[in-house]
């Protein structure tokens, strides 16, 4: 079997830039196990796998991080929608994952809209091992997402969340049975509302380096505190990268654009 192969840069105009995302096009299914080996060939925070669903216009989607299958991933979604919409004239896509969650996704020129859902946080201590893997001495505040099973701490400078250097050897022992932990700080940029970091060894990479999947809950954590249901913001990663979103009742608007820079084919695997 041959598999199209796709390097989509998610969240940016630039190529090299934003979250880079693996999207493979299947024309048979494939056993999870094959998903996860090539997840681990590509070595991206995620590679998506999409399969055009029998009598519809609609798409199955899956995420393998190298680590592991993960639910639900923004920016590989985007990458995903990206190559679905180069050859086509649509302008909306419907995902469903590996949960029967069904993912609307627009486009508008350049601009490509995702309709994810709503989570809510919890209040979570965190240990003082955590922070000190972190790097951070003083906190704002720390809630959990029970549903993204993600620590999100809030701190109160963005220059210094930028510059933040984790050990993540220690931070991997500092805390068991979560996919990762969240930084985040109110923008000092003039554009944008917040600012924030995602580190998760347990299940992915050391850093996802811009990651949308963290704003079910991330956007309505902010859309509390500064009182507005649509925002700016902005990953501070080394290759940083932007979204809009916009709370809608029990969903979040999620738009940015993206950039192909790979497209090849997996050649002769038996799956």
């Amino acid at each position: 079997m041959e598999v199209k192969t796709f390097i989509v840069d998610s969240f940016t105009t630039e190529k090299f830039k934003g979250n880079p995302a693996g999207v493979c096009i299947l024309e048979n299914d494939i056993s999870a196990d094959s998903m996860l080996s090539i997840a681990q060939e590509l070595g991206l925070s995620e590679t998506a796998y999409i399969k055009k669903l029998e009598g519809s216009s609609s798409f199955s989607i899956r995420y393998f991080s190298p680590k592991k299958e993960i639910p639900l991933c923004g920016h590989a979604t985007l990458a995903a929608a990206k190559v679905l919409f180069k050859d086509s004239d649509c302008d909306e896509i419907h995902f469903t994952n590996i949960e029967d969650l069904e993912l609307v996704v627009k486009r508008k020129n350049e601009l490509i809209t995702m309709e994810f859902p709503v989570y809510d946080t919890i209040p979570v201590a965190v240990p003082s091992i955590m922070l000190k893997a972190l790097g951070i001495s003083e906190l704002i505040n720390s809630v959990y997402s029970e549903k993204n099973k993600i620590i999100l701490l809030e701190i109160s400078d963005a220059d210094f969340l930028q510059g933040l250097s984790p050990d993540f050897n220690a931070l991997m022992n500092s805390y068991e049975n979560i996919n990762g932990v969240l930084i985040t700080a109110p923008s000092k940029k003039k554009d944008y509302d917040y600012e924030y970091r995602y580190f998760w060894p347990w299940a992915g990479t050391n850093e996802d380096p811009v990651t949308g999947g963290v704003q079910t809950f991330l956007a309505k954590y902010w859309s509390m505190k500064l009182n507005k249901t649509k925002m700016r913001a902005f990953q501070s990663s080394s290759r940083t990268g932007y979204m809009t979103v916009e709370l809608n009742d029990d969903k979040v608007l999620i738009s940015s654009e993206a950039v192909i820079t790979f497209v090849g084919v997996l050649m002769g695997i038996d799956f």
